[in-house]
């Protein structure tokens, strides 16, 4: 069994023109000019080392060449190797084969995989809503939780508090979507979680939770569950692929933090330098005045 968890900020990323430049060249090219077409350079910035973390794992991990990768999107979205079909292995045996997925939200992208399970993963960060109040926000979210998540979220204390909580009821619910690769068909009141006591913390990964599916526990679900800082809050869904879950599971590993370094130390450029690409990046704004707003409030 294979298990990674990697995390990069991107919040803090402030990328130079050879960085930005050579970033765009170490990935697809419609993957290139679907970032350019992103007016915001947080956005940018988040799917670039999105794209960048998957094909780091899938080279790093998997064996396979940079310059050999293909990936391609699900019809749902989810991101896929499409190319190359057979993977080496050291052993000559054909390896057990890895679920990944990404998110990218706040000042963070995450990639979690799992050799020999589904997996999901989703990322959020606690900020207050910008256009309306924490009841009203709540009201207009009132469909996607059961009355008993509403229960436990309204009764967290603070707003800040209950956003905390809605928020880590969404990457719980969201990390399992995208691990069936469902996406916005769901009827999302089917499925319920219920918390442990214990509080997410940083340094270490609670995986107690249990998820009910039309009322009944699931036992072929693990959640994962931490926080990446104060205000992110990520979970892990983990789903057998086939048979039962091992006999003993390791315990679940927190998320490394990778540097632009780190993300790029097995790249190999794919296509040429495109000078224009840097300056249609410098001229994106930062991020919606909303979330500058709310940054600069903090």
């Amino acid at each position: 069994m294979g298990s990674v968890r990697w995390a990069f900020r991107c919040g803090s990323w402030a990328p130079g023109r050879s960085d930005w430049l050579f970033a765009a060249r170490c990935i697809q090219p419609e993957e290139k000019e679907r970032i350019g077409e992103f007016v915001f350079a947080k956005d940018a910035k988040s799917a670039m080392a999105g794209r960048l973390l998957l094909r780091r794992f899938i080279c790093e991990k998997m064996g396979i060449p940079w310059s050999d990768i293909r990936l391609e999107r699900s019809p749902r979205g989810k991101p896929y190797l499409a190319a190359p079909l057979r993977v080496s292995s050291d052993s000559g045996s054909h390896p057990q084969s890895w679920s990944f997925n990404v998110s990218h939200q706040g000042d963070f992208a995450v990639l979690a995989a799992e050799q020999g399970m589904q997996v999901g993963v989703d990322i959020m960060k606690t900020t207050m809503p910008g256009s309306s109040s924490v009841p009203e926000f709540f009201r207009i979210m009132t469909r996607q939780f059961t009355d008993y998540e509403w229960s436990f979220i309204q009764s967290a204390g603070s707003e800040h508090q209950q956003l905390a909580a809605f928020y880590r009821h969404w990457t719980l619910k969201e990390s399992f979507i995208k691990a069936i690769g469902t996406g916005l068909g769901f009827n999302l009141q089917r499925i319920e979680f219920h918390l442990p006591s214990e509080p997410v913390t940083q340094d270490q990964v609670l995986h107690q939770t249990k998820m009910h599916l039309d009322g009944e526990e699931e036992e072929d679900w693990i959640f994962e569950e931490s926080l990446l800082d104060a205000d992110h809050h990520v979970a892990v869904a983990l789903g057998r692929d086939s048979g039962p879950f091992p006999a003993s599971l390791p315990p679940p590993s927190t998320f490394t933090l990778l540097s632009f370094s780190d993300l790029t130390a097995s790249a190999s450029p794919l296509t040429e330098e495109d000078p224009s690409y840097w300056e249609s990046f410098r001229m994106k704004a930062g991020a919606p005045q909303r979330q500058r707003d709310a940054h600069s409030s903090q």
